[in-house]
């Protein structure tokens, strides 16, 4: 197996875009954090914990996550191959919270599959989430590469990243089962910050600066640039579940829609239509809609509020108003023009 080192020589080297940066590098680094998923002391642990949940990891997308560390370390000059237990952390915890967000939604779908839970049952797929969690730590704490007071701080970033998801995670959760539709763009804003924001962005960016040994104004403003754009990040995700041009031919589009979700559309097109508008778009979120014609009415509802408009002028905003202050305290490099590219490709990006 190749180090990161080894991995990631080019990325010294200038990419045509973020973009480029992960579909260069996406499945090696998938190869990479999947090391730390190991086998079990006797072949049932394998068939019904281990096995699954690598053939699971492996279908593993655009390795954003682990890659935007990689490129943290290297923008404050940092050796990556010390990065590479802390981006496997981060990768693993993002198994564990998909998992387990699919059974709490009631998904069928994940990345063009069924779910975990269809596949091999709900109980072990919460297991396998669990499993997932203590990935996220003990690749840290058994890293020789990095000294004791490097391993409590990222562990302590990680475990308060931890805490932040499950926070932003119980007001999304609650508001649907509680079938509440008084939330405002501000409340959801505090739940996305903290469901995705910094495990997305923010703890990604910061984790790899201190591994890097970069400064903490340096950590501080790599945290602060992730956590704005992992927000826009999540608006973008939520644009394209009911908008994205890729999505029409796959079963889990508009499936926030099924769900109830509070996206910032939907909570804002609830602020701004009234009367028999306002109780269809409350209508249609409430009863699991399936049916093509009714989601395509949601979102027309939606989009008669501006909302569509609204949510993606707003992530562009984000995205835009975050880049000097990185720029000004990460000297220029190869690494730092990726991240650079990596707002822009938050918010303009196709799944």
């Amino acid at each position: 197996m190749r180090t990161a080192s080894e991995l990631l020589n080019t990325a010294t080297e200038p990419f045509d875009s973020f973009e480029a940066y992960l579909d260069c590098y996406a499945e090696d680094v998938g190869e990479l954090v999947n090391q730390y998923i190991q086998r079990g002391s006797h072949p049932d642990m394998d068939r019904y914990l281990y096995d699954p949940l690598m053939t699971y990891s492996k279908n593993g997308g655009k390795r954003h996550r682990p890659l935007i560390t990689f490129a943290a370390c290297l923008a404050v000059g940092g050796d990556v191959d010390r990065a590479t237990s802390a981006a496997a952390s981060v990768e693993h915890f993002h198994t564990a919270a998909l998992i387990h967000d699919d059974i709490a939604d009631e998904a069928e779908m994940r990345r063009g599959e069924p779910c975990l839970h269809l596949t091999e049952g709900e109980g072990l797929a919460i297991n396998m989430g669990d499993l997932a969690l203590a990935l996220a730590v003990g690749p840290v704490i058994d890293d020789p590469l990095l000294d004791d007071t490097q391993k409590i701080r990222v562990t302590s970033e990680l475990i308060t990243m931890t805490r932040r998801t499950v926070e932003g995670q119980a007001m999304d959760i609650g508001w649907a089962r509680d079938g509440r539709y008084d939330i405002t763009p501000e409340d959801y804003l505090v739940m996305a910050t903290h469901k995705t924001a910094h495990y997305s962005g923010a703890v990604p960016l910061a984790i790899g600066a201190i591994v890097g040994d970069g400064t903490e104004e340096q950590i501080q403003a790599l945290r602060d640039y992730g956590l704005r754009t992992g927000l826009a990040f999540q608006i973008q995700d939520d644009l394209l579940n009911l908008v994205g041009a890729e999505e029409a031919t796959k079963k889990d589009f508009r499936s926030d829609i099924t769900e109830g979700k509070r996206t910032l559309m939907v909570v804002h097109a609830l602020q701004h239509l009234d009367g028999a508008p306002r109780a269809r778009l409350i209508e249609i979120l409430s009863s699991k809609e399936r049916q093509p014609e009714g989601l395509a009415e949601a979102v027309e509802l939606m989009e008669h509020a501006g909302s569509i408009s609204y949510a993606r002028e707003y992530a562009e905003g984000l995205t835009d108003s975050t880049k000097g202050h990185l720029i000004e305290v990460v000297a220029p490099s190869p690494a730092r023009d990726l991240l650079i590219g990596m707002a822009d490709w938050f918010v303009k990006r196709l799944k």
